[in-house]
């Protein structure tokens, strides 16, 4: 985390009006407040908002006092006031503080999705995440745990300071990542535990990637040699796994998608036979009516005249 970037982004009051709300994971926040203080002595008095207001210190020592309990502050310091939270924030004369805070309500989307998954089994008291971090009224007030805070208030500083088309979407997406990483901050280790959700394994996503090389390379020759280079296995072992997880090997799978994409083509009177031929890799018509007969039981001008029906006697 660079604190250096937090004490140079002062353009994060210029947030205000350009970063009015966002969701996040069924949530709603309500920004309603950015701020900047440089490290001179100052001190807000005893207050409350009705809103969570969070603090990131990034220069100098200071005391954060929440009801009767009295926090120091340094750099690399998180701190949040909970709507409703009486407190105070005094810097010190001698090594006065740096701030960056911002000020948000935050709320679950009744029309979005569920805002509160079911709650893990054998624990009470509603569903835990990294919201917790917000919601808990007894979790933690100061924390360290500041993850990617630092460059996300450089980036939205920056983002704020010269704004270019596709703003408002880099600043929705950089305020969810600053009201995520603000909760996680202050969410126990337990509400941040989860077991992550995989679309796959690793050689899923391997075979995966050679499809996709197939099906982007349908017009022109191709070779396992190349297939297996582009995700860095020897032929042998990128054959070997290809037909393990597809059932299929890469050449018989490669005939198969040229002549799905060409019954596709075909049914589209714009383009003649040997057009099609040659989008589905065949330099010759001949041998591309071969294989479309033994795979569609006709031939390609039986096909576009049936309009792809096949009649069964």
């Amino acid at each position: 985390m660079s604190l250096a970037s937090v004490a140079a982004a002062d353009r994060f009051v210029d947030l205000a009006g350009l970063l009015e709300s966002c969701e996040v994971d069924g949530f709603r926040a309500d920004f309603v407040s950015w701020g900047h203080y440089r490290p001179d002595y100052w001190r807000n008095y005893w207050h409350s908002h009705s809103f969570h207001e969070v603090c990131l210190a990034y220069a100098g020592e200071g005391r954060f006092n929440l009801g009767a309990d009295e926090y120091a502050v340094s750099p690399g310091t998180v701190f949040i006031a909970r709507p409703g939270d009486t407190h105070e924030i005094e810097s010190s004369r001698v090594d006065p503080l740096g701030i960056a805070f911002w000020g948000f309500t935050f709320r679950p989307v009744p029309a979005g999705p569920a805002a509160f998954p079911a709650p893990p089994a054998g624990r009470a008291g509603g569903a835990v995440g990294w919201w917790s971090g917000l919601t808990r009224p007894d979790g933690p007030v100061v924390s360290t745990r500041t993850g990617g805070l630092a460059a996300t208030v450089e980036r939205l500083a920056a983002e704020a300071a010269a704004p270019q088309s596709g703003y408002q979407a880099s600043l929705a997406a950089l305020g969810s990542a600053l009201v995520l990483d603000t909760a996680r901050a202050f969410a126990l280790d337990d509400d941040l535990a989860v077991e992550a959700a995989r679309t796959g394994s690793r050689d899923r996503v391997v075979v995966d990637a050679m499809q996709r090389l197939l099906l982007d390379n349908l017009a022109r020759p191709i070779t396992v040699r190349e297939v297996a280079a582009a995700v860095h296995l020897s032929e042998r072992h990128a054959e070997r796994l290809f037909r393990s997880v597809t059932g299929d090997s890469l050449m018989a799978t490669l005939r198969r998608l040229r002549l799905e994409l060409a019954a596709q083509l075909l049914l589209d009177p714009s383009y003649t036979v040997t057009q099609v031929a040659h989008a589905a890799g065949y330099s010759d018509v001949r041998p591309f009516s071969t294989a479309f007969r033994r795979q569609y039981a006709t031939t390609p001008t039986g096909y576009r005249r049936t309009g792809g029906t096949t009649f069964v006697r």
